[in-house]
């Protein structure tokens, strides 16, 4: 199986050659990679081009955002199957040949994942399971499941039929692109714990920026709902229990970010919407975190200045 690899790069020039060489690390020969350079201003474009790699394509364009770049690479693929890769993460040696062993008739395939520092030196959180496999949409437009679509391999017919990803979504557009992806297809899940994908957290990332904006996170969840495809395949409740959702996480990156009052209050909030007995444990531990050591501050663990990273 041709797999075709896509990857949205803007002003990574640090990382950008460890992604590519990632890929040509793959057991999986048979790929090609787009590189999308969304108009850097440092050297992003120089280090793909210096690569001499016939599957390696640079495409530039004007920086349109992250969306548009994966969309100029839909429109480009030459694969049978996707996998759209950040331009600061790198994928497992085997994660192309355990997806696609995994993928069978299934629409796409999915697996485990982990944070990494910044430089990449030492993993910070992973998530390994368990996934839930076949038609997922009633708990996706829950929880975003996915790190982003690295650790997933995506059928093209599959891809073409969710259509392009929303460049008006500026925060939370992968999820909603995920969750019109399940709305008609299926899902396989690549067993074993061993990550496929390895997430490089920057200080600059997205969730830093605005994870504690309710107003950054809503146009993304107004979009999923308002989908007549998704609506009608979901239960009545869900869209309240997506807020709650939210509301988590707008409450774990206030307390993260050392904002513990507000934290809190959106923590509780998030607990009277979705009731569970695993975020009543934690909130009590969140209450309780002046007294407790830095190593068992878990999901609320503070953020470092510049070189924080995300776990959750």
């Amino acid at each position: 199986m041709r797999i075709t690899v896509i990857t949205p790069a803007w002003n990574v020039a640090r990382f950008i050659g460890a992604t590519i060489a990632s890929v040509q690390a793959q057991t999986h020969r048979d790929w090609s990679m787009l590189v999308i350079d969304d108009g850097s201003t440092d050297d992003t474009a120089a280090v793909v081009a210096a690569f001499d790699e016939p599957r390696l394509r640079l495409i530039r364009q004007a920086n349109a955002g992250v969306s548009a770049a994966r969309n100029r690479g839909i429109a480009a693929i030459d694969g049978a199957a996707v996998i759209f890769l950040d331009g600061d993460d790198t994928l497992a040696a085997d994660a192309m040949a355990r997806m696609c062993a995994t993928l069978g008739g299934a629409d796409a395939a999915y697996g485990a994942y982990c944070f990494t520092s910044e430089d990449g030196g030492s993993i910070v959180a992973q998530k390994s399971g368990p996934f839930p496999a076949g038609d997922i949409i009633d708990r996706l437009v829950v929880q975003n499941l996915f790190a982003n679509g690295g650790h997933m391999l995506i059928r093209a017919d599959a891809l073409r039929r969710a259509g392009m990803f929303r460049a008006d979504l500026r925060y939370g557009e992968d999820w909603e692109y995920w969750c019109r992806l399940a709305a008609i297809g299926r899902f396989a899940v690549v067993p074993g714990a061993a990550p496929l994908l390895y997430v490089r957290r920057r200080g600059g990332s997205a969730i830093l920026s605005q994870g504690t904006e309710r107003s950054a996170l809503t146009p993304c969840l107004d979009a999923i709902f308002a989908n007549p495809a998704i609506a009608g395949r979901v239960g009545a409740g869900r869209r309240r229990q997506s807020e709650a959702e939210i509301d988590w996480i707008i409450g774990r990156e206030l307390l993260r970010h050392g904002r513990a009052g507000e934290g809190l209050g959106w923590l509780r909030r998030s607990l009277a919407g979705r009731p569970s007995a695993r975020r009543a444990v934690l909130l009590l531990a969140a209450h309780a975190l002046r007294l407790l050591p830095p190593r068992l501050h878990g999901p609320f663990r503070a953020y470092a200045a510049a070189g924080s990273h995300l776990s959750d």
